[in-house]
């Protein structure tokens, strides 16, 4: 087995030499490049022996701020087999948190995708002690600057064979305890902690993975989630040790548009994306006639009755089978062919999905494999077995990983796959880490058949001013359910009463509003009229009939923006930021409570 990234690679470069590894193209191409095994290991040289030039290598901590692309992942490879350390910046990451980053490790060198990440980074040069170096990968961008080079300038600098024999000297040298990367987590609260994970986080996660999924070397990904994210990093990495193809995406917005070009075989993905193709599905689905919409709900049940069956590694019965083979012509098949046609299975991670959503999209034998991680646990704790599985569920628990529930019902994580510590934050780490356990600050519990459920974080948990607890994420998944809510936060902390704020998907609305005779579709004109506030209170009040009293939500306020990354109200993976939207919205809030 591999003690290093470094070696791992190059050990599979060896094993495929001139078969694809990565498929990419520039935003402005149309046709989609091949990267060969052989050119991999080629382009990760220069970038080393580059680096090794100007002085950097064992150790030295050196930043990714880019979207997407091939040279993400070759710059990412190139550090790590100088056995230098690879902290990576969100491609939206503000000015003030790439500074606080870069202070904190003391950062003398960058990788930058574009021209926006380059005027980012160009200010912290300038209101920062360490950072002195930058290379740009988009060819487009002016590097008319003495802090600047271009991605071709640098790597010609990797040319020099002078560099070969110490580069092969550290490759060989390299140990499984070499830190590999400081990942920060955005975080939902507070500043930003730099995870540190080291080669052997990665290598044992590979094992657990090996033992659980079947990635086979004929699979193709498509890589649209950020790579400065744990989950589509490691997936990144994990592709490379089974010899899967990856293609890169810059701009996930096009996701849509891609897969059917692409056509990826397994693909990491988060639930927003489910419940945006949800949610398309079922909008279109309101256009058809009657007959067509009968036979679709037909074909859906049917795919019930046999998951019923599937998880529980049950063959199916011979009519249901045949029911199903009719199901998928009529209708299975063009739901897949949303995904680009050929998808195995997605894994799926990074926030709370509603089961429904799991439950549907598996009916239609797209099988979104559901999973719960974090970055302190190199993503994956744990995960759907393809044979035996519970759509209500995390999964189960991965191999080699043990869970345990604190008797404060805390989900607590150890085994090779946790990390180190935070960086230059002992403090936070003795928090975090107690006995090799690492404290995930999420409440949970582990179901009789071993799967586990996250319940809601636990800094989330409201108690009223009543001092009744509330768990805002069951009640905001119970109300996701409605086609008309496109994203919905739940307020009570404290209060005398459950409050929220609502975005209407105003899509689906379209329709709505015509019936009601409104003509204005505007959605700050719509959010404010009466007929339409109305309408959403007998739907949430339909919604939460199951829920206790304090449960409910009494007084809410429609939206006309949605919580997006770009308002600084949503997390990387898309993960509601309480505390920040609190503050945004209080005097809206607080008017509610009047």
């Amino acid at each position: 087995m591999s003690q290093h990234l470094s070696q791992m690679v190059r050990e599979r470069a060896k094993l495929y030499a001139n078969r694809d590894v990565f498929w990419y193209k520039e935003e402005e191409e149309k046709e989609y490049k091949k990267l060969s095994w052989n050119n991999l290991i080629k382009m990760t040289d220069k970038v080393s022996k580059a680096l090794l030039s100007l002085g950097f290598g064992r150790e030295t901590k050196i930043g990714i701020f880019s979207n997407n692309c091939v040279k993400w992942t070759i710059s990412d490879l190139g550090i790590l087999s100088t056995r230098g350390v690879v902290v990576p910046f969100f491609g939206t990451a503000s000015k003030h948190q790439v500074k606080y980053i870069v202070d904190e490790t003391q950062m003398q060198f960058m990788f930058v995708g574009n021209k926006d990440q380059l005027e980012k980074a160009l200010w912290v040069v300038e209101n920062s002690d360490s950072l002195e170096k930058i290379v740009v990968f988009d060819k487009t961008v002016s590097v008319d600057n003495d802090h600047c080079m271009s991605w071709t300038e640098f790597c010609n600098l990797g040319d020099d064979p002078k560099y070969d024999s110490t580069l092969n000297q550290l490759i060989k040298e390299a140990k499984t305890n070499d830190l590999a990367t400081i990942i920060y987590t955005s975080g939902t609260t507070g500043e930003p902690k730099g995870v540190m994970l080291d080669h052997n986080n990665f290598l044992r996660s590979f094992k657990s993975h090996d033992l659980r999924l079947d990635i086979r070397e004929s699979d193709v990904s498509l890589c649209f989630l950020p790579l400065s994210h744990i989950f589509e990093r490691a997936w990144t990495f994990y592709l490379l040790h089974c010899g899967a193809v990856n293609c890169f995406l810059s701009n996930p917005k096009k996701v849509v548009d891609v897969l059917p070009v692409v056509k990826p075989t397994v693909m990491c993905t988060v639930p927003r994306f489910y419940e945006k193709t949800y949610d398309a599905i079922m909008t279109e689905k309101e256009k058809w006639p009657a007959i067509k919409q009968n036979v679709f709900n037909w074909a859906i049940k049917i795919g019930r009755n046999c998951t019923k069956y599937q998880k529980d590694a049950k063959r199916i019965p011979f009519f249901l089978n045949i029911k199903h083979f009719i199901a998928d012509k009529l209708v299975f098949k063009t739901i897949r062919n949303i995904f680009g046609g050929n998808i195995r299975f997605l894994p799926c991670a990074g926030a709370a999905i509603r089961p429904e959503l799991l439950k549907f999209f598996h009916a239609a034998d797209v099988f979104v494999n559901y999973g719960y991680g974090a970055t302190e646990t190199t993503a994956t704790v744990s995960c759907a077995r393809p044979d035996v599985f519970n759509l209500d569920t995390c999964g189960s628990i991965m191999p080699d990983v043990s869970v345990k529930i604190s008797d404060e019902g805390e989900i607590m994580i150890k085994g090779d796959t946790v990390f180190k510590g935070y960086y230059n934050k002992p403090e936070e780490t003795a928090k975090s880490l107690q006995n090799g356990w690492y404290k995930s600050g999420d409440e949970g519990f582990i179901t009789n058949e071993g799967y586990l459920v996250m319940t809601d974080r636990i800094k989330d948990l409201m108690k009223t001013s009543g001092g009744k607890y509330v768990s805002p994420q069951k009640i905001e998944l119970m109300l996701s359910e409605d086609p008309f809510i496109e994203q919905i936060i739940v307020i009570g902390d404290s209060r005398k009463f459950i409050s929220a704020l609502v975005v209407p998907e105003f899509e689906s609305l379209k329709i709505t509003t015509k019936n009601l005779g409104i003509i204005n579709h505007d959605a700050k004109t719509l959010v404010m009229n009466e007929k339409i506030i109305d309408f959403f209170k007998q739907r949430i009040d339909k919604l939460q009939e199951e829920l206790s009293p304090h449960e409910r939500i009494v007084k809410f306020t429609l939206l006309s923006e949605p919580f997006s990354i770009e308002n600084d109200a949503l997390t990387s993976t898309l993960k509601m930021k309480r505390k920040l939207i609190s503050e945004q919205y209080k005097e809206i809030i607080n008017k509610m409570y009047e």
